[in-house]
């Protein structure tokens, strides 16, 4: 980037944020809805709807089914398409109830279900503290305004540019250049930070920088945001 950097955007899943485990999740689901399997049978499904990438935020899919294909690829445009997505990705997998495959989907959206990574507390402070706008532009089909609250980080962040909100997807440049306008900063004065280098590649279209960061679980990455503080000056 030639001009100085008056604004950071980041990315959620993979950036700020990590999503619980698969067993985890299929666990606090089994458990809130009282359903009952062993721990062998837990561990397989688990396995099953890991394969099937069922975990928004988990791993992608194996193979997604041709009667998926569609709405897979437009997955983060509406919140509609997005459950549809996932559902169906888990409907792949027999679960011992049918109606797991919906609270499974619920449960991804609540703030228990994410964990923010070690040191995006600090980079983020640290970036306000130096006066630096900061944003989210997100992929997603849902709000996840809750979650940043939760984990005391909304306080850090001036806007929120989500994809099923605007109907368009990342890397489309619209995403990008609707949080530098609520930021009220030029594009090739922004720094986008991501996981993902195609979608959140698409904010150099504007102009704008693009760091790159692992997506790891949490645990594995305590300190992957730290490089960010060093390219903003």
């Amino acid at each position: 980037m030639t001009a100085a950097v008056k604004a950071v955007l980041f990315d959620f899943s993979g950036t700020l944020f990590r999503i619980e485990s698969t067993e985890a999740w299929l666990r606090a689901v089994l458990a809130d809805t009282g359903v009952v399997v062993t721990d062998a049978e837990a561990a397989g499904l688990a396995r099953a709807l890991e394969e099937a990438g069922a975990l928004p935020g988990g791993a992608f899919p194996v193979r997604v089914p041709d009667g998926l294909a569609a709405v897979w690829a437009v997955r983060d445009r509406s919140a509609a398409e997005h459950r549809a997505a996932y559902t169906g990705l888990s409907r792949q997998v027999r679960l011992p109830a049918p109606e797991l495959h919906d609270a499974l989907y619920d449960r991804h959206m609540t703030p228990a279900a994410w964990s923010p990574y070690p040191d995006a507390a600090g980079v983020l402070h640290a970036l306000r503290e130096r006066g630096l706008g900061v944003g989210v532009v997100s992929n997603i089909g849902w709000d996840l305004r809750p979650v940043f609250r939760a984990h005391g980080l909304d306080r850090y962040v001036g806007t929120y540019v989500l994809s099923y909100e605007h109907g368009v997807q990342k890397p489309d440049p619209r995403l990008f250049a609707t949080a530098c306008e609520a930021l009220g900063t030029d594009p090739r004065e922004v720094l986008m930070v991501g996981d993902d280098r195609r979608a959140d590649g698409g904010a150099a279209e504007l102009g704008c920088g693009v760091h790159l960061v692992a997506h790891l679980p949490v645990d594995q990455r305590p300190d992957g945001l730290g490089p960010v503080l060093g390219l903003v000056g």
